[in-house]
């Protein structure tokens, strides 16, 4: 049985970086259009060119989403997008939309083509179709069972991968096509500018009575009825290899170098201790659960994999994420004892915080000094965001390092 691949996501240069070094095998991304994460920062030409060599360079692929639902009016200029992809040269595209798929086909012919999960991959005559026309990979979609896709294993070529999912958040619409944000507020999911209505709190509303609203509630707090919990299947990277997924996909890119470094780190360790030893991977559970944990999240599941999910999927009283610890800032370069960071958030002379390595070590250490990289001024605290600061902690920093500290309790 072959380790499965760790796909992470990236909305930027630096968190493709984080991703790579804390133990991507792949990173996707998505250009300046035709991604469904229209929010993100995404990737111009240049930066785009940059992230390929940089993962190249490193022995790693790159895929580029290119999953928006077309328009006519779209078409002209995805053809000029898909010929200068084509002069870049990622691994792979990924594309959902058949019109886009045939464009590809034709300018861009060498091109690995990856099926999105957004085409409703639901049975092997569909991965067939997809593999008879030309794609390399299918994306399953999120409402399939183990059971289910080990059955679309058996009835494939060989060489034919599958990618599931293993982390992130859940969309409540069949395989994440979703009528709801276009509907509500005129900004379409399938084009990338999703509002995420799933998760807004809803009130009943009598139409004879307008302005009258009638809370529907699950508790005090009202009822979030459209609102899943995020999937988690660290615990069951076994039952994944076992049924035939070749990559293990992570969401998220609209998320921060923390949570891509945090779910990257713990997601390869698993991975590599099941690949290594069963019974190193059952015995260190606590160990990926801890760390998992500490990353933003709202509540875990495990989804369609082990069957329909119940009641208990879904969160009734916020919409809020659960984050345990704050990003402090990542070490860029290091000038003798002291290193060059952005900081994040506010932290002061005396903290104690904990050093995140690639390496799944996480030592803490005391804030011994800061100091303002312009002015060289000594600093108590560091109140404002995206200071460049040079700071020297009681355990001397690597490069690519990055601090993090528990949150207050609310």
């Amino acid at each position: 049985m072959k380790k499965p691949e760790l796909l992470i996501p990236a909305g930027n240069l630096e968190t493709l970086k984080t991703a790579v070094i804390y133990g991507a095998d792949a990173v996707y991304i998505g250009g300046e259009a035709f991604s469904l994460r229209a929010k993100a920062d995404n990737f111009d030409r240049t930066s785009m060119e940059e992230a390929i060599r940089y993962c190249h360079d490193r022995g790693k692929k790159l895929y580029v989403t290119v999953n928006i639902f077309a328009r006519n009016q779209d078409l002209p200029r995805a053809e000029a997008y898909l010929a200068e992809l084509s002069e870049l040269g990622p691994d792979a595209l990924i594309i959902s939309d058949p019109g886009l798929f045939m464009l590809c086909r034709r300018i861009a012919p060498e091109m690995e083509i990856h099926i999105s999960t957004q085409m409703n991959n639901t049975n092997y005559e569909t991965f067939r179709f997809w593999y008879g026309l030309g794609a390399k990979r299918v994306v399953t979609a999120r409402e399939l069972s183990l059971r289910e896709i080990r059955e679309i294993r058996e009835q494939i070529p060989p060489d034919m991968e599958i990618e599931s999912f293993v982390h992130g958040a859940m969309c409540i619409s069949y395989s994440g096509r979703c009528l709801l944000s276009s509907f509500m507020a005129g900004r379409d999911a399938n084009r990338g500018a999703c509002t995420h209505p799933c998760r807004w709190r809803y009130s009943l509303m009598e139409e004879k009575r307008p302005g009258e609203y009638f809370p529907v509630e699950e508790t005090e707090q009202g009822t979030y009825i459209l609102n899943s919990k995020d999937l988690c299947m660290i615990e069951h990277i076994p039952e994944m290899a076992e049924a035939g997924i070749d990559s293990l996909k992570i969401e998220g890119r609209m998320k921060t170098e923390l949570y891509v470094a945090t779910v990257a780190r713990a997601y390869r360790k698993a991975i590599d201790d099941w690949f290594s030893s069963l019974e190193l991977y059952r015995d260190n559970l606590p160990l990926y659960r801890e760390e998992i944990a500490k990353g933003t999240y709202r509540e875990f599941t495990t989804g369609f994999y082990f069957g329909r999910p119940g009641a208990e999927a879904q969160i009734y009283d916020s919409s809020t994420y659960i984050r345990s610890y704050v990003y402090l800032g990542s070490v860029e370069a290091l000038s003798g004892e002291f290193a060059l960071i952005e900081q994040k958030n506010k932290f002061c002379v005396g903290d104690r915080i904990e050093i995140m390595r690639p390496d799944f070590t996480s030592p803490e250490a005391e804030v011994l000094e800061i100091r303002d990289l312009e002015t060289g001024a000594s600093m108590e605290s560091c109140p404002h965001p995206k200071q460049k600061l040079l700071i020297r902690l009681s355990e001397p920093l690597r490069q690519h390092d990055i601090l993090r500290v528990r949150a207050e309790e609310p």
